[in-house]
């Protein structure tokens, strides 16, 4: 076998669909976000991102900063091994007890990253309890999927967000059984939200575990930060409740929360946390920065849904079609995977406006989109530029508006 020949012709193969991914070399500004250069665009001026998962712009909040900096002057840069030989830091207990408060729970875990928080939470729990199903739904992310194939355990996967088809499915098995539901509360790529309170009853009257996702949740909804079941008032409710460092806070990571039991069971039996050297010190100081401000200011959430509800209204108004959702992220609907790169390379070309296409394997083909997040430090006239961008594109494509 020529391996590199067989290599290129899936690359080939991705470029004919229209599939293949570039990447956009981006210097974030200090203090600037929304703004970045981009360095695959020389002697040009600034682009704006609009697809960043920085949602909230954490990531160049001043306090965030200066705890960094703080920490990294008194620990150096690194944790220096894994949490079980000598890479356990004060930073890093302090995080944990930071998270756990956030979620209501009497305990939290910290991970190098929310991919894997997901899949070594969910493979371990769903393989060391004898013969446990995991009801996983329909459009649970990568990570969970991973984890849930990882445990070996049998999983029943349940249409997306569907009460009925969970009961259905929750119905036919055993009432000894072991059970663990898996889902998430904001979808990333279609922004719409989990019937939680319904999964919430379905789980008590079967017996099941809850574990809920709130990647995409956490920092941006609830009074404190706390995502949709602090939102909702369901946070006791849920057994694991997962998230991530990476977004709404701004930095790297992810974490578990739930009853020290539970969250003990997981730091002793998980190889993707026993086996992983620690978070940068410096790196969890920042996230507990970020939490902690979050929890006492609702400004920058306030003012991120504001922007989301003034885009959305601008696209209304141009008939640019958009997935409605009850959340922050806006998808535009292009609905073909090579038209979306083109119209993606057009506003940054000629607008220098930043959002990445998202086709498949992130999306089904058919569905390929324009997914915009809009936050707190887009201003006004941001969205009027990108409007009028979307506008100029939709008119010289001849691309259809919605009614």
């Amino acid at each position: 076998m020529n391996y590199d020949e067989f290599f290129q012709s899936k690359l080939d193969g991705l470029r004919q669909e229209g599939r293949y991914r570039v990447f956009a070399e981006l210097e974030r500004h200090r203090g600037n976000f929304p703004r970045a250069t981009n360095h695959g665009r020389a002697n040009k001026p600034p682009v704006t991102v609009w697809c960043s998962n920085d949602y909230l712009g954490m990531g160049q909040h001043p306090k965030v900063l200066k705890a960094m900096h703080e920490a990294l002057d008194r620990t150096g840069a690194g944790a220096g091994g894994t949490r079980n030989i000598g890479g356990t830091n004060t930073d890093h207990i302090a995080l944990e007890r930071e998270l756990a408060d956030l979620h209501g729970k009497e305990a939290a875990l910290l991970f190098n990253s929310g991919y894997m928080s997901n899949m070594a939470t969910l493979s371990t729990l769903a393989a060391q309890m004898p013969g446990c199903v995991v009801l996983s739904d329909a459009l649970n992310h990568a990570s969970m999927i991973e984890g849930i194939r990882h445990s070996r355990a049998r999983c029943v996967v349940f249409e997306h967000n569907s009460v009925e088809d969970l009961r259905a499915k929750l119905s036919e098995l055993p009432p000894e059984t072991p059970k663990l539901i898996a889902f998430e509360s904001v979808y990333s790529m279609d922004g719409d939200v989990a019937p939680i309170a319904a999964f919430c009853d379905l789980a008590e009257e079967f017996n099941a575990i809850t574990y809920l996702d709130e990647v995409h949740a956490v920092g941006l909804y609830g009074p404190r930060g706390g995502g949709v079941s602090e939102r909702d008032n369901l946070q006791h409710r849920i057994d694991v409740i997962e998230g991530t460092l990476a977004k709404a806070f701004g930095v790297i990571g992810g974490y578990i929360t739930g009853s020290a039991r539970l969250v003990d069971f997981v730091r002793s039996f998980a190889s993707g946390f026993i086996f992983s050297t620690a978070l940068p010190p410096a790196v969890a100081a920042g996230a507990r920065a970020a939490i902690m401000h979050l929890k006492q200011s609702d400004d920058e959430r306030a003012m991120m849904h504001l922007r989301v509800s003034q885009l959305r209204a601008g696209l209304d108004a141009l008939g640019i079609p958009h997935l409605m959702n009850p959340s922050h992220i806006v998808p535009v609907m292009v609905c073909d995977a090579t038209l979306c790169k083109q119209i993606s390379d057009q506003l940054l070309d000629e607008h220098g406006i930043y959002v990445q296409p998202i086709n498949y394997p992130t999306v089904p083909v058919g569905t390929e989109r324009l997914r915009f997040t809009p936050s707190p430090l887009h201003s006004e006239a941001d969205i009027e530029t990108l409007l009028s961008a979307l506008s100029g594109i939709w008119a010289a494509l001849k691309l259809q508006r919605a009614a």
